[in-house]
Parts: C-alpha cells; structure tokens; sequence
C-alpha cells in the first residue's frame, strides 16, 4: 500500500515554491526597476556632459541589477530583500519625479 505525503510536507513544498518565485520576481522585476532608476537618476544629476551622463548610468546600471538579483537569494527572508529594494528606490523614484517635474525649486 503507497504511503500519502503528510500535508504538512506538501505546505512545505508551495511555501518553498512559493518564496522562490518572490525571490525571481523580484530579482528581474525589480532588479530592472532599481537599474532604470539609478540610469535615469545618474543622467539627470551627474554635472557632465549628457551623453557622458547617459553612459555613467548605464555602466553603473549594471551593478545595480547585479546587485538586487544576487541580494534577492543572499537574504534570509524574501520579506526583507523587498523592503530593502523597495527602500532603496521609492526614494530614488520619488526624487527623480520631483526634479522632472519642478518640484522643490
């Protein structure tokens, strides 16, 4: 007579299952988003030239994405691999709105 999996086990699975697909998302979603903003911050504030800006960001664009995919599996939680990235580019969003958008002088 086969032997069913304990409930418990299949949980287990989904959770797992689960927190993996939250670490992939937010590894290229996010990822994506924190390089575009860095790309687009850097063009906009860096006291060069534009096009000079433009390729600042873009190589430092690399890093950034590098970077948020790796911390996303590093940490031990993926609750906290979305609060850091989160911290890291509402911010960033917020004041490259401002500055696109005249705000604060």
């Amino acid at each position: 007579m086969p032997r069913s999996a304990p409930t418990g086990a299949a949980e287990s699975r989904l959770a797992h299952a689960l927190d993996v697909a939250s670490r992939t998302v937010l590894a290229a979603v996010g990822g994506y988003l924190a390089a575009a903003l860095t790309t687009a911050g850097l063009a906009r504030w860096l006291p060069l030239p534009r096009v000079e800006a433009v390729m600042a960001g873009m190589l430092g664009s690399f890093a950034i994405y590098a970077t948020v995919a790796i911390f996303a599996f590093a940490v031990a939680r993926a609750s906290r691999a979305w609060f850091w990235t989160s911290v890291y580019c509402v911010p960033l969003a917020a004041a490259l709105y401002l500055s696109m958008h005249g705000g604060g002088a």
